[in-house]
């Protein structure tokens, strides 16, 4: 074997525990962040987000696209040209024709954020009602490899949007239908192999990848990650302690004595890391008693986060604002009713709810039936009995919570709900109290919230686009501080996520992405 026929030297390999599987790990299907650790390295998108800890990983840049789009003075036309010489995974050409099939097969496959594509691009509807064979807005020239994107009205955050997964292109002739089995090829680092549905599968180092020279994306530092389903967190930390794991998804919730264990046991290893994330009390608006404003100042005036925090192992940080930290437009400032950090004014809240009226009626506080939103929900429903009211609880399975507490057949006063954001953009935010988010099924608007300043002040702000949100900081501000005001949500704060490792991984080179947690592109082995 001649010099140039040489192998590289192999990157190594590690293992990942999940305490439970990804929905879906075809890039068109899947909507959790489990799977999307997994598919935004397989399958990049026109736009995506530089590999950084942090607010510096909330950056937009140039994903198969040769740069940020070209917009519109209108805001209703995005126009792209590919990257020469994109190749999948498998080899094939990538054309600028594959977007269209891409979106369209998200679609028509029923992707749970399909709604980011129907409301916005022109023919979108139409194809998903089957009003049409192919999406009208969407147009692409294989020659030039441009791609132009027509929008019904003008939205700020598309370009956040065609950053998501999802949207990751896939080569034509894809099957419309569900290959988490066998994932599709795709354009990124790594590629989804050895599928065993519900117990794991790896990714695998895509040799074509580090030769498209695609800036702000690493070719990966490791040969093989294997994912493994391990339902037991106490036995997947165990396991990373011991060496014979070399990391837990992020998105596990850990009892809170495994996390002050973990302290003191593996504390060069293991570290609490903020995500732009709010957890909060839903308080619904249309219904007793929290159609009264004084009865939801009361609720969020005697909120005791610290003690919160507490039932977590402090993996919460207390707040009060619906934009989080590392999100433009976050406050910063004094909470409005009570103190982020204090025990809450009980005998305050106790005299709001006697001057609403609605002391003594019945409340019903919904949550899953899991830790740590078990804990939450008794310690709500002994404060609501604290302010005078008849309160009782009603848990549900985690796969049926977000469909029940969602529908307005079931319209429930109030309970634990958390936002993720789908994208770092606060309008992603605004979203559980915009009123165009209010559904008879899926509501992501559980308080039914429905102000007219609130829509105005959307309206006006959902036109900024990602370059320029920094210019808007203040309108989000004051339309935060405005929310807090009128209690819309009894805000708890921002949830951490355990980063626990192995001696062998380079523990400080691994990165915690803002959006999609794990970030195995950039791990590496100690030393290596």
């Amino acid at each position: 074997m001649g010099c140039g026929d040489e192998k590289p030297p192999p990157r190594g390999g590690a293992t990942v525990l999940m305490t439970s599987p990804p929905d879906y790990l075809d890039p068109q299907l899947a909507y959790t962040t489990r799977a999307a650790e997994a598919d935004w390295l397989a399958y990049t998108p026109l736009l995506t987000y530089r590999h950084k800890n942090g607010s510096d990983g909330t950056d937009l840049i140039p994903g198969l696209a040769q740069s940020l789009p070209r917009v519109s003075g209108d805001g209703r036309r995005y126009v792209f040209t590919l990257r020469k010489d994109l190749t999948y995974s498998n080899g094939k050409r990538v054309l600028a024709s594959d977007f269209a099939r891409t979106i369209e097969r998200a679609i028509r496959l029923g992707w749970g954020g399909r709604e980011f594509l129907t409301d916005n691009i022109v023919g979108a509807a139409d194809y998903e009602a089957g009003r049409a064979t192919s999406i009208s807005g969407i147009t692409a020239d294989d020659a030039s490899g441009t791609i132009t994107i027509q929008l019904r009205r003008p939205y700020g955050a598309f370009a956040n949007v065609l950053a998501l997964p999802a949207t990751g292109l896939v080569p034509r002739g894809t099957p419309f239908k569900d290959l988490s089995d066998s994932p599709p090829a795709g354009v990124g680092p790594y590629v989804i192999a050895d599928v065993s549905p519900n117990r794991g599968w790896t990714m695998v180092r895509n040799p074509r990848f580090e030769a498209l020279d695609i800036p702000g994306i690493p070719t990966g530092g490791l040969d093989r990650i294997r994912i493994r389903v391990e339902s037991n967190p106490r036995t997947a930390v165990q396991e990373v302690l011991q060496n014979r794991a070399d990391g837990i998804d992020p998105g596990t919730s850990l009892p809170p004595a495994t996390l002050r264990q973990l302290d003191s046991l593996a504390a060069d290893r293991f570290e609490l890391k903020p995500i732009p994330s709010t957890l909060y009390f839903f308080l619904n608006t249309t219904i007793p008693p929290f159609s009264s404003e004084l009865a939801r100042r009361a609720v969020v005036m005697a909120l005791d986060r610290p003690a919160l925090a507490e039932l977590t192992g402090d993996a919460v940080d207390p707040g009060c604002f619906l934009l989080p930290d590392g999100i433009v437009g976050h406050p910063g400032g004094h909470c409005p009713y009570g103190d982020a950090d204090g025990e809450g004014d009980i005998e305050g809240a106790r005299q709001a709810v006697a001057e609403s009226g609605t002391a003594g009626q019945a409340v019903t506080v919904w949550g899953e039936k899991t830790s740590p939103d078990r804990a939450y929900v008794h310690y709500y429903v002994h404060l609501l009995k604290r302010l005078g009211y008849s309160a009782s609880q009603r848990l549900l399975p985690p796969s049926a919570y977000f469909d029940t507490v969602g529908s307005a057949a079931v319209n429930p006063q109030t309970g634990v709900e958390r936002w993720f954001n789908d994208f770092p953009n606060p309008s992603d935010f605004f979203t559980v109290i915009d009123a165009r988010a209010i559904a008879p099924t899926g509501s992501r608007n559980l308080g039914r919230v429905d102000d007219e300043f609130v829509q105005q002040q959307l309206e006006a702000l959902d036109l900024v686009t990602p370059d320029k949100l920094h210019s808007s900081a203040g309108q989000w501000r004051d339309l935060d501080e405005y929310a807090a005001q009128k209690a819309y949500l009894a805000v708890i704060g921002t949830e951490l996520v355990p980063k626990l490792m192995s001696d062998r991984i380079d523990f400080d080179a691994a990165v915690i992405h803002p959006l999609f947690l794990s970030d195995w592109s950039t791990w590496s082995l100690s030393g290596g």
